[in-house]
């Protein structure tokens, strides 16, 4: 089964420099491929960057910025693929930024065609 980790911390939160934080994603991310678990996963642009779109009386309103007001920002994602939502949560724990952060776990939904 597809689990969705999204990964929401305060920007400027990490509890380690930059650089050592990007080595211990590239470390997590080699890990996840060589378990095979590892589908997709990317890092989002600032929250800066975000624009959010509503329809109001049937036309769209973008807005600058998130959804919502919050201290964590969703900053990226995996998609992982487990054998269940305990091997998710054991790989989820494994994302540097659930030292400070929230990991969000999430089955992906399975539509019948």
């Amino acid at each position: 089964m597809q689990y969705m980790a999204l990964i929401y911390s305060a920007e400027g939160a990490s509890d380690v420099d930059e650089q050592t934080l990007m080595a211990q994603y590239g470390t997590f991310t080699q890990d996840a491929v060589a378990a095979g678990v590892f589908k997709a996963g990317d890092a989002l642009q600032p929250i800066a960057t975000a624009s959010s779109v509503r329809v109001k009386a049937g036309k769209p309103v973008v807005t600058d910025g998130p959804f919502a007001e919050t201290k964590e920002v969703l900053g990226g994602y995996y998609l992982l693929d487990c054998a269940n939502l305990d091997e998710a949560l054991a790989w989820a724990a494994k994302i540097p930024t659930a030292r400070y952060g929230t990991i969000e776990v999430r089955p992906i939904v399975v539509w019948d065609n």
